[in-house]
């Protein structure tokens, strides 16, 4: 289920990820999906973030490599919450009738504090 519409406390994070995402694909990519869920161990509380981008065209899907080389080594900065993990779940590549790749990654953040 996308994130959208009213602003909360609990979905600003979200907004800041896909802020964050987008600037590390030199702004191509559209967030098609952004899926949030509570995540808890004995220590630490967060949620996990799944989002599917897609990217059209040449220039698109050359920053959309990069994003998918430089994501899991990445120093996000989002107030209150620690990146602890991001990865990249899959890609799909189709060349016809454009070149255009979808990317599902998912971020781990914990709550500061």
């Amino acid at each position: 289920m996308p994130i959208r519409g009213t602003r909360s406390a609990r979905r600003y994070p979200a907004e800041r990820i896909e802020g964050a995402l987008r600037a590390l694909a030199s702004g191509h990519g559209q967030i098609v999906i952004h899926r949030e869920v509570p995540w808890a161990s004995i220590t630490f509380a967060g949620a996990r973030h799944t989002l599917s981008l897609a990217f059209s065209g040449t220039a698109a899907l050359e920053a959309g490599e990069r994003m998918i080389a430089e994501l899991p080594d990445h120093e996000f900065v989002i107030p209150g919450q620690l990146v602890a993990d991001a990865q990249v779940l899959s890609v799909d590549h189709a060349m016809l009738p454009e070149p255009v790749m979808r990317v599902e990654v998912e971020l781990l953040l914990l709550d500061e504090g």
